[in-house]
């Protein structure tokens, strides 16, 4: 059968995310909690921050009564549009960004060893020198 309410994209309902304009989504339902927000008992910041994305899961661990429930009726302005699906944005741009980030971590990581390596082969060289200034020395005498 036919629903006889409002349909609302997730889209939609996340736009009213203000202390002036609020909406949740809780089980599939689209409720305007705007003028009971300075009621509510855990305060409007709670209920703000489950503006935006479905808030079942949050209302049902709150452990809400069943008068809550009732009275959270009382706020329901829609249903939420199930068959609204974003489409999703492919771009090759994403891929070639990505790959090109990997590359220019591949180079600034290569810089270290080859550093690492360049020191120690100097190091390297001048300890050989001064070793063989010592022997050298030695001979001579």
């Amino acid at each position: 059968m036919p629903t006889l309410s409002k349909l609302y994209s997730m889209q939609e309902a996340s736009e009213h995310n203000t202390k002036d304009d609020c909406w949740v989504v809780i089980d599939g339902k689209v409720y305007d909690v705007t003028t009971y927000l300075d009621e509510h008992p855990g305060g409007d910041d709670v209920v703000l921050a489950a503006t935006g994305k479905d808030a079942t899961e949050e209302f049902e661990d709150a452990g809400h009564s069943k008068s809550a429930k009732e009275l959270m009726e009382t706020f329901c302005i829609g249903e939420l549009d199930t068959t609204y699906i974003p489409q999703l944005e492919i771009s090759s741009k994403k891929q070639t960004d990505y790959a090109q980030k990997l590359m220019d971590l591949t180079k600034q990581y290569r810089v270290v060893p080859v550093a690492v390596v360049s020191v120690s082969v100097v190091l390297g060289f001048l300890y050989l020198r001064k070793k063989w200034q010592y022997k050298f020395s030695l001979v001579s005498c």
